[in-house]
């Protein structure tokens, strides 16, 4: 069967596309081959108007690959339906706003994730937008000497570390009961387009090798040279969208917003291979 047509508008940055044109809830599997060498080249692809259930959202997911978890809300609402106080006690306060740092998924667990499919449900009237950076690109727009510097250099990777560090620590939650701190190189081979991506981000820290402060500041350096025009893009999100985003390829952020007012999004993790994404191979 051929795959069914579907439009593809570049953003105005080094990756992503809007894709229009199809459901994502009822693709075939054609469309779908199509549809992922799209997201392979362009990293994060966005399909506003979905209006995914959770069901829906879960399968199209799958479709990318294994669950590392199938579905997870990023919200600052209760069950009951009230909206929680900017408390920096709350232990889901201190997650979304941990998130407000450039980071990849997963870089702190044992196998780094693949990828994601995030829908929004309820949005703010300003803010509260998610941004990426192409890390691809950053990487391509490195001097040769920098280049030469990092390219057998790693980083160890911790939430404990990263929500530590802005202050935002102890709490009892996802990725927090890691105690081994990943070492993942600075220079990551993408294992399906073969490209070279920075490795960096908010969790990344303690380089071996090098004296603590030369090590952060190198890091901050980085991300900082990463997370620039043209390699930047942050979506001001619609109830209905939906994106699904190449993990091993971008950084990525949410943005502040009034905490008084809701924020309700759904994130689907899809897991890493554990040969290309476990930090025993990008260790050795």
């Amino acid at each position: 069967m051929a795959a069914r047509s579907f439009e593809l508008e570049p953003l105005d940055a080094t990756f992503g596309a809007v894709v229009t044109g199809l459901k994502v809830a009822d693709i075939d599997e054609a469309t779908f081959a199509a549809l992922y060498g799209a997201w392979l080249e362009y990293a994060l692809l966005i399909f506003p108007g979905q209006h995914l259930d959770h069901p829906q959202q879960i399968a199209f997911a799958r479709r990318f690959g294994a669950p590392e978890f199938e579905l997870a809300p990023i919200s600052n609402v209760r069950a009951d339906g009230t909206v929680r106080a900017e408390d920096n006690t709350d232990d889901v306060i201190k997650v979304l706003k941990g998130n407000m740092g450039w980071h990849c998924d997963s870089t702190y667990m044992p196998v780094q994730a693949k990828g994601a499919v995030f829908t929004a449900h309820v949005t703010p009237d300003a803010g509260g937008e998610t941004g990426w950076a192409d890390m691809r690109a950053a990487y391509d727009a490195l001097d040769p000497a920098m280049r030469a510097r990092i390219a057998l250099l790693s980083a160890h990777h911790s939430l404990r570390y990263s929500q530590g560090k802005v202050g935002l620590g102890g709490y009892n939650g996802y990725g927090m009961g890691e105690t081994d701190a990943p070492l993942r190189p600075l220079v990551k081979i993408h294992p399906e387009t073969q490209r070279r991506c920075l490795m960096v981000g908010r969790h990344a820290h303690a380089i071996p090798g090098l004296p603590p402060a030369e090590s952060e500041r190198l890091l901050d350096d980085l991300a900082a040279f990463a997370c620039q025009p043209p390699r930047v893009y942050h979506h001001h999100w619609a109830p209905g969208d939906a994106v699904v985003w190449d993990n091993r390829a971008l950084m990525h952020r949410a943005c502040p917003w009034d905490m008084t007012q809701p924020r309700v999004m759904y994130h689907s993790r899809i897991a890493g291979d554990p040969v290309s994404e476990g930090w025993q191979a990008a260790a050795a």
